[in-house]
């Protein structure tokens, strides 16, 4: 499997908190990696760190052949090119308000990549119709519930065509049903090889798409490894935060 993103020896401290230690960490192509762990361990940190929203002290990156050192000054073109690797969704989806769903996904294709109209219209629906939510193209996003909302910004990433999705804690902010609405198209994503890094409190669905668990505390990486190998670990560490974690919060996945 291809090796997609590599992380070395990151770190990254805020005043007297080391929100990363000596972090070591690559993700492959193809591959859904779950980030989990207690509040405040490190992993949207971890995660930012990727897509250039945050910079670290020291360390490198790479995306395929590009690589940045954190620890000397990164150019905007540097980052313009990393960030044409990977897509983020946020917590909160912060879609345009003064543009349709069409033209939300449409912005990123025709301003950046460059896409005609005609080209970067034809996939949104594409993208749109795969979410089931064609319907909502010339609506706009208050006319949405939240995790229309949400979907349609998971679509608005993958219309830039990125190697990888990296999503911070995507249905945080939805209720029970929502919630469910938007696991199901990641769920879907994951079988269809989009890799992904994902961070999330929500086991059910960690358990379900994750081929992959990192679990982050104070900083560091506690584990790294199969899925299987992180909900039947015999780490006490590992089993305490798991029995803090109502496996069935969240929703069903069925």
């Amino acid at each position: 499997m291809k090796r997609l993103i590599k992380l070395e020896h990151v770190n990254k401290a805020y005043r007297q908190h080391q929100a990363l230690d000596d972090v070591s960490v690559s993700f492959d192509d193809g591959q859904t990696t779950v980030i989990v762990g207690p509040s405040g361990s490190g992993k949207s940190t971890l995660l930012r760190t990727i897509n250039l929203l945050t910079q670290p002290d020291s360390g490198t990156l790479s995306i395929d052949d590009l690589a940045v050192d954190f620890a000397k000054p990164i150019s905007s073109a540097q980052k313009i090119a990393m960030r044409k690797k990977t897509g983020m969704v946020f917590q909160n989806w912060n879609l345009f308000p003064n543009l349709t769903v069409r033209g939300n996904i449409m912005e990123g294709p025709t301003v950046v990549l460059k896409q005609s109209k005609t080209e970067a219209a034809a996939h949104a629906d594409e993208l749109l119709k795969s979410v089931d939510l064609l319907e909502t193209a010339d609506r706009y996003p208050n006319q949405l519930s939240g995790g229309q909302q949400q979907r349609i910004s998971i679509c608005r990433a993958l219309a830039m065509q990125p190697e990888c999705l990296l999503l911070d804690e995507p249905t945080s902010a939805l209720d029970p049903e929502m919630e469910t609405q938007v696991l199901r198209v990641l769920l879907e994503l994951a079988k269809q090889k989009q890799a992904m890094v994902v961070v999330t409190h929500n086991m059910v669905f960690a358990r379900a798409v994750a081929e992959r668990i990192v679990f982050v505390e104070n900083g560091r990486i506690r584990y790294d490894g199969s899925s299987d190998g992180f909900f039947n670990a015999t780490d006490e560490r590992i089993r305490h935060f798991l029995a803090g974690i109502s496996l069935s919060e969240g929703s069903s996945m069925a």
